[in-house]
């Protein structure tokens, strides 16, 4: 009994085992089949690396070089060639005279272009095989302006970029003298015909609300004075009193140093002319606003 129960556990285990590894294979065959169909099909291809950007060439800005024009005076050097090396001033026509090469137009052209336009015509006449040429501005006469009234160096400047605005030459002439306007005026001729144009330049610089318009030459730049207030009576400092816009009578006191001792606000007179010029007595308040012209008196208290 024994021997045969033993006999019938080993068929049981070899029953299970052949079980097993019929399981075993077909798991292989499907495993076998799946990648035998991917392998079929064909793999997506790849997306494309963006292409990227061009880059954009960065250069030298020759908006702003400075035109040569009538009345400028150039210095003209060519290596290896100091004949050919001169102080040449431009002509109202544009033309310079240059040696081998006759009247050389250079009026409304850049220094690089001038330097070009000597080296090619040295070049293509056989005079020089590789010139090499350096153009050296020395005084500018051909394009000026002028600035005039309260600015802190009024004169005459060279306009030596092309381009240049309204506040770049207000700067070179120093910026508004204390007692000068805010209030600038540029006159000149645009398209053959009159030019005049009023500019604020505090409203320029606060939030580029203003017009900066470009100077050209032959233009006239010109600083207005500050209008005027004049106070007297019982003050530190009577007398006249730049009137700074939106300025109240408290403000103008102020400017005058204050009252005295003896001074009160009480009774202050402000005499003023009307529209037909008459001049007429008011009571001002404090806060009024003052015009240009206004005579402040400050009455002396009586106790």
């Amino acid at each position: 009994m024994r021997h045969a129960f033993h006999f019938i556990c080993a068929l049981v285990l070899v029953a299970l085992g052949a079980c097993a590894t019929g399981e075993d294979i077909a798991a292989q065959q499907q495993a076998a089949v799946r990648a035998q169909a991917a392998a079929a099909t064909p793999a997506a291809p790849l997306a494309a690396p963006a292409a990227e950007a061009a880059p954009v060439p960065i250069g030298p800005d020759t908006s702003r070089d400075y035109v040569v024009g009538p009345g400028d005076v150039l210095r003209i050097n060519v290596y290896q060639s100091p004949d050919l090396s001169l102080d040449a001033r431009v002509a109202e026509s544009g033309l310079i005279s240059y040696p081998l090469l006759g009247q050389v137009n250079v009026g409304g052209r850049s220094v690089a272009q001038v330097e070009t336009a000597i080296a090619d015509g040295l070049k293509k006449g056989n005079f020089i095989r590789a010139p090499q040429v350096a153009v050296l501005l020395v005084q500018v006469r051909g394009n000026q302006a002028s600035v005039l009234g309260m600015a802190n160096r009024p004169g005459r400047y060279p306009i030596e970029v092309k381009g240049m605005r309204l506040s770049e030459l207000l700067a070179l002439a120093g910026g508004v003298s204390p007692g000068g306007s805010e209030i600038v005026t540029l006159s000149g001729v645009r398209d053959g015909k009159p030019f005049r144009l009023k500019a604020d330049i505090t409203a320029l610089f606060a939030g580029g609300q203003g017009d900066d318009p470009v100077v050209l030459n032959g233009d006239t730049l010109y600083v207005e004075r500050l209008p005027t207030v004049y106070i007297y009576g019982e003050v530190q400092k009577p007398g006249p009193i730049p009137l700074q816009p939106e300025m109240t009578l408290m403000q103008a006191v102020a400017s005058g140093g204050g009252l005295t001792q003896r001074g009160t606000v009480r009774g202050l007179q402000l005499h003023r002319r009307n529209a037909a010029g008459k001049l007429e007595v008011y009571n001002p308040r404090m806060d009024d606003v003052l015009r240009a012209g206004d005579v402040i008196y400050v009455k002396e208290s009586l106790f």
